[in-house]
C-alpha cells in the first residue's frame, strides 16, 4: 500500500459529521491501495481500523484450496477492522476489488476517538448488530435455500432503486456471485441465463437489472 498525502473529498459515514470525520482522519495514515491487493489476512494480529474513502473491497473467508465465501462487499462510507477492539486475530480476509483510498487508524487512536465522541459509540453498536443480523441471514440462506434461492436473494439484497428500476450498482462477475452464494460458477451461470431468457433480469453496462420479481423456485 502506498501513502497518499493528496487532499480528498470525504464520503458520508453513518454517525460521523464532517468535522468529526476530519478529526479522526487527522490520526490516520491515508493509503492508495491497488486493485486485487490483500489488505488484511484472516488470523492477522493487527490493531488498526480501516475507513474506505473511495473504491470497493470484499470481506471473505477462504480455505487452503483457495475456495472463497464472500461475507460482504463494502465501499465509500464503510469501515472495517473495528472488531479488533477485542484482542484476537482477524476474523476474515479483506481484498480490494478496485483501486481504493483508505484511512488507516491505530486502535489506540480509535479508542480515544470513541471516548471523545460517544454518539459514534452508539452507531458502532448499531453497525455490529446489523453485521450479526446479516451473518445470521447468510447462514440461514446457506442452510435452508437452494442455489437458485440464494442467487435470487443475493441479487435482491444488492439491488438499489435507480430511475424507477432495481439495479445491482456494482459490476459482479459470475464467479463473484458464486463466491457470495457458496456455489459453483457453472451453476450460477445457468441460473442467470435462465433468468435472462425468462425476462426477469437484464444486463446494462455490465450491471444486472432486475426487470421483474423472479419466481420463488427454479
Amino acid at each position: 500500500m502506498g501513502m497518499d498525502t493528496r487532499p480528498l473529498p470525504l464520503p458520508c459515514f453513518d454517525g460521523l459529521g464532517e468535522s468529526e470525520l476530519r478529526a479522526l482522519l487527522d490520526h490516520a495514515v491515508l493509503r492508495t491501495v491497488p486493485k486485487n491487493t490483500i489488505v488484511v489476512s484472516e488470523g492477522d494480529e493487527t490493531d488498526t481500523v480501516f475507513f474506505i474513502l473511495s473504491g470497493r473491497i470484499k470481506i471473505y473467508l477462504s480455505d487452503a484450496a483457495g475456495k472463497e465465501v464472500v461475507i460482504n462487499i463494502q465501499g465509500p462510507g464503510d469501515y472495517f477492522g473495528e472488531m479488533s477492539l477485542e484482542p484476537g486475530g482477524r476474523s476474515a480476509s479483506v481484498m480490494t476489488l478496485e483501486t481504493s483510498r483508505i484511512g488507516v487508524v491505530k486502535m489506540a487512536d480509535f479508542r480515544a476517538f470513541l471516548l471523545r465522541y460517544p454518539a459514534f459509540q452508539l452507531e458502532l453498536v448499531r453497525k455490529l448488530i446489523r453485521r450479526v443480523r446479516a451473518l445470521t441471514h447468510h447462514v440461514r440462506d446457506l442452510a435452508l435455500l437452494d442455489v437458485y434461492g440464494r442467487v435470487v436473494r443475493t441479487l435482491e439484497d444488492l439491488a438499489r432503486q435507480q430511475d424507477g428500476r432495481m439495479i445491482v450498482p456494482q459490476v459482479m462477475s459470475q464467479q463473484a456471485i458464486a463466491n457470495v452464494v457458496g456455489a459453483s460458477r457453472e451453476m450460477v451461470s445457468r441460473i442467470l441465463k435462465d433468468l435472462r431468457v425468462g425476462g426477469y433480469i437484464g444486463i446494462e453496462d455490465r450491471r444486472i437489472v432486475i426487470l421483474r420479481k423472479p419466481p420463488p423456485a427454479w
